[in-house]
């Protein structure tokens, strides 16, 4: 019975139960009114008897009511069983349709599963597609001959089943169905491989393709530099060559224009790196809007940048094209936010005339280079002869500065530093010699340019302030105080991130109290970079390390870096010494006096150096110049002879 019709039958059968309780409750309270009203109407004689017979008749009629109602509770209880034999049967339903539910999750997660494995399947098909698609057209070839086969097959099943024809109608029908079915089967297996050789094909075509373009970038990649994307040093050799070869043929000339971005490790240095790429990459931009499509700009490494001119008449057409690079390499660069100004140092060598092999004429540009940069960067310099013994010379300085530092073969003389008026000796000033192979001493004036043009100025200059604060301590131990030791410190060495950790860490390994070092600096080195220069020089103040500006008058002399920079003692170059014996004089005097002026009025210390004869001590003395040193006094000395000296240079300062 359905859910509805049992809904139904269960409301029927409650009407009904309701209308049997009330229907004869109902009737009998009216009859019994009605009866009792006529018999005292009729017969008020029998009241008693009648009262009698009607309590009978009531219990009569009461347990006829109470039977029927019986019957009614009767009818009720089996209709409220059979209710609950609905509900129950309804529950049963539920509980089906429940189990029916679960089992459908059940099955819907077998589905999930298959579909899962469906899905392993998948990936592992790929897989196998992949590694078979090597093999794919052997395949295709055995396919190929199995259709062939199944082909033939199907015509000796297509004759057996003619001279079956004749024998029975259900085996041509059967045939029909065989022979329908198996091309059916060869139709989707002949499909099949033809989907994969295509998916093959394409796959096949896409490998070649990202493999070419991997091989063109890796090509490029190569040939190319990745920061600027032009020509390496690589190839700038294949061009240069391909140039020299069409120049040979042709009665031309091919120049090489060698130029190098002038003190950018001072950006990479106080901007970072970052700031640093940027502008060799807006150089690179400038520079190849300078040359003709045919002429090849390079970059060797570094800042340093190559151009080659193929086919040239004479140098002045080169000379011309230097001049465009240095003028648009002026203007200003904007790069990050910074507003950057750069100059270039050019080289040029001509093929032939300065070199017949590749080798020889990029040497030859990069030496014109050099000595642009040595006479002041900003210009370019045409190769000679002569530069190229310059160079050699160059080259072997350098070669001796390196073995000097790995066979310590470095060594400091001392310059003692007097009062002028006690002749006393007030500090002493290091200076750097260095042991020639034959065990003659070379001095700094020959190795201290090109040490800071290499960069071996950094562990010359770490060694000098360790050895000068090394033996002043030994000194003040062995109970000889000689005041201050001042150490010369270039420009690359100041502005060098390390530096003021390097000042420290010898401090703290000799033991040398700070207030006994004394560091000269010079006034153009002072003014780079004038913000770090004031952090590093007020940083070496709180250590108790004092400051000197050496040869001073010969740079900015400027006022205003006085005031903001503590400085502690101003050195008075040697050349406006030297002009005080000059006859006319006036010019050394004026200079010097107004140097000491200067510096007694600020309160700095004044040394005058290269005092040399009675009258320039004389002038000095006149004018309360408290300090100087010289030859007058002592040549600088070894650390041994200088020991004896100072001890005996405060008795005379004419010793």
């Amino acid at each position: 019975m359905s859910k509805k019709r049992r809904q139904e039958r269960k409301f029927a059968i409650g009407r009904g139960h309701e209308a049997r309780q009330s229907a004869p409750a109902e009737e009998l309270t009216v009859k019994t009114v009605a009866e009792g009203e006529a018999d005292r109407q009729t017969n008020p004689g029998r009241d008693e008897d009648a009262d009698q017979r009607k309590q009978a008749a009531d219990l009569r009629q009461g347990t006829d009511e109470r039977r029927e109602a019986a019957g009614h509770l009767r009818q009720g209880s089996a209709d409220q069983r059979e209710i609950i034999a609905d509900q129950r049967e309804d529950i049963a339903d539920l509980r089906q349709d429940t189990a029916d539910q679960r089992e459908d999750i059940a099955d819907l997660r077998e589905e999930a599963a298959d579909l899962r494995q469906d899905t392993a399947d998948q990936r592992e098909d790929i897989a196998d597609l992949r590694e078979e698609a090597a093999d794919l057209h052997q395949e295709t070839a055995d396919l190929r001959q199995a259709t062939e086969d199944l082909r033939q097959e199907t015509a000796d099943q297509r004759q057996v089943t003619a001279d079956l024809r004749q024998e029975t109608a259900d085996q041509r029908e059967e045939a029909a169905t065989v022979k329908a079915t198996i091309a059916a089967s060869a139709q989707a297996q002949l499909r099949e491989v033809n989907e994969r050789l295509i998916i093959a094909t394409i796959h096949a075509q896409k490998m070649t393709e990202a493999a070419e373009l991997a091989t063109e970038q890796m090509s490029h990649m190569a040939q190319h530099d990745y920061l600027t994307g032009l020509p390496n040093r690589a190839l700038l050799t294949d061009r240069l060559k391909q140039a020299m070869v069409l120049a040979q043929r042709h009665g031309k000339k091919v120049a090489l224009i060698y130029l190098d971005l002038d003190h950018f490790k001072h950006i990479n240095d106080s901007l970072g790196h970052g700031v640093g790429d940027l502008l060799l990459q807006s150089a690179a931009k400038r520079l190849q809007t300078c040359v003709r499509l045919s002429d090849t700009v390079s970059r060797q490494g570094g800042d340093e940048f190559v151009v080659l001119l193929p086919e040239v008449e004479a140098v002045q057409d080169v000379v011309v094209t230097a001049k465009k690079l240095i003028e648009a390499m002026d203007r200003p660069h904007l790069v990050s936010g910074h507003r950057l100004r750069v100059t270039i140092s050019i080289g040029i060598s001509i093929y032939p005339d300065d070199g017949q092999e590749i080798e020889a004429l990029v040497r030859s540009a990069d030496t014109a280079m050099y000595h642009a940069k040595k006479i002041g960067r900003n210009n370019y310099q045409v190769f000679t002869p002569e530069m190229n013994v310059r160079a050699v010379a160059r080259q072997a300085i350098e070669q001796s500065l390196q073995r000097a530092l790995e066979q310590h073969r470095f060594v400091l003389h001392y310059q003692p530093k007097v009062n002028l008026e006690t002749g006393a000796v007030t500090g002493a000033e290091a200076l750097i010699r260095m042991q020639a192979d034959a065990g003659q001493l070379v001095y700094p004036a020959h190795f201290i340019g090109i040490a800071e043009e290499c960069g071996l100025i950094l562990p010359i200059g770490r060694w000098v302030l360790q050895e000068a604060c090394r033996q002043t301590q030994a000194w003040l131990q062995a109970g000889l105080d000689i005041g201050q030791i001042a150490v010369n410190v270039s420009s690359r060495e100041f502005h060098g991130k390390d530096f003021l950790a390097s000042v420290i860490a010898v401090l703290n390994a000799t033991g040398l109290d700070p207030r006994h070092l004394e560091l000269e600096l010079t006034e153009s080195g002072l003014m780079q970079d004038t913000e770090p220069t004031t952090a590093i020089l007020h940083a070496l103040k709180r250590l108790g390390v004092q400051v000197a500006i050496d040869d001073f008058g010969t740079g900015y002399s400027s006022l205003s870096y006085l005031l903001r920079f503590p400085i502690d003692t101003l050195k008075i170059d040697q050349s406006f010494v030297q002009d005080l014996d000059d006859p006319t004089g006036s010019s050394g005097e004026a200079i010097v006096s107004a140097v000491i002026a200067m510096g007694t009025s600020l309160k700095k210390r004044v040394v005058a150096e290269g005092i040399e004869t009675q009258q320039q001590l004389t002038f000095l003395q006149s004018h309360q110049c408290a300090e100087g040193q010289g030859y007058y006094f002592s040549r600088p000395v070894p650390a041994d002879e200088f020991a004896l000296l100072a001890t005996g240079l405060h008795q005379s300062p004419n010793g």
